[in-house]
């Protein structure tokens, strides 16, 4: 089951898939989606960016619109798909925003786990919004919008108790480590320094790494090299670009240089990913 709803004013969509099987595929800018999956049965695996994980039972996991994925068992998987122009249209209310906690907090892979008293509340939500999707009114986009942004705060306020153990992230704090995780997902190609994105913010690198150190297992410059890498693998992996066409295009200057870095993150050669993959 598939149901979609286009906004006729935005253009912006959103999509409900149930008892699908489907996978992420990039896309184009304007055609990309976030998704919320909501696996509703047993553990199974996940295959997000060539990389296998487990996607435990009865939680959720946000996956970003630049991410490839596929499931073991996707009949078991409820799936939330939307693009910015249905929900994100100013990047609003930050930490639930499309540039928010569960997408640009840098955590990694959020497996947001749910107790039985969440796990009856996504099953309601989950009834609504196929009550919803069979409401054709002029009412329909906006208490769409309603009910995704309440699925977005439940997993974000669950996602900041299982993941953000160490202190309280003040919001003051979290909206600059939100906005420079956004920068760098906007500029990797073309800025690899700590600087670039220090200058934008108006903060010292130092003042970052300290911030980021506080509050996270990730330092900025690792966000940084990581974003290359991983969209270094999806063009290793999905299409037939060269190393050398790859490492123009993520904004180095020769290939040798972008293998050298390749190894010096990943610990393997080029060919030696490829031949893995």
């Amino acid at each position: 089951m598939k149901l979609t709803h286009i906004d006729g004013r935005t253009g912006g969509e959103i999509h409900f898939l149930e008892d699908e099987v489907f996978c992420g595929h990039r896309t184009e800018v304007a055609k990309r989606h976030f998704t919320i999956a909501f696996n509703r049965g047993a553990d199974q695996k996940i295959h997000i960016d060539n990389i296998t994980y487990t996607f435990p039972a009865w939680s959720l996991l946000p996956l970003f619109s630049n991410q490839t994925f596929s499931f073991e068992n996707p009949k078991q998987i409820t799936a939330w798909q939307y693009n910015r122009d249905f929900y994100c249209i100013v990047d609003h209310d930050n930490e639930v925003s499309c540039a928010g906690f569960l997408f640009f907090g840098s955590y990694g892979n959020l497996f947001i786990g749910l107790d039985q008293i969440n796990k009856t509340k996504l099953e309601r939500l989950r009834e609504v919004f196929l009550e919803e999707f069979e409401t054709h009114d002029s009412t329909q986009s906006e208490m769409l919008k309603m009910l995704l942004k309440r699925l977005i705060i439940i997993a974000t306020r669950l996602a900041k108790g299982e993941y953000v153990k160490e202190r309280p992230v003040e919001s003051d704090k979290f909206d600059i480590v939100r906005k420079y995780n956004l920068l760098v997902d906007r500029n990797f190609k073309t800025q690899h320094q700590v600087r670039f994105y220090a200058d934008l913010l108006n903060k010292s690198p130092k003042t970052l790494s300290n911030l980021f150190a506080r509050y996270h297992h990730q330092l900025p410059l690792q966000i940084i090299h990581e974003r290359i890498i991983s969209e270094a693998k999806r063009l290793l992996y999905y299409t037939d670009k060269t190393a050398k066409e790859i490492a123009y295009e993520l904004g180095f200057e020769d290939a040798a240089h972008f293998s050298r870095f390749f190894k010096n993150v990943t610990g393997q050669n080029i060919s030696e990913y490829k031949r893995v993959g």
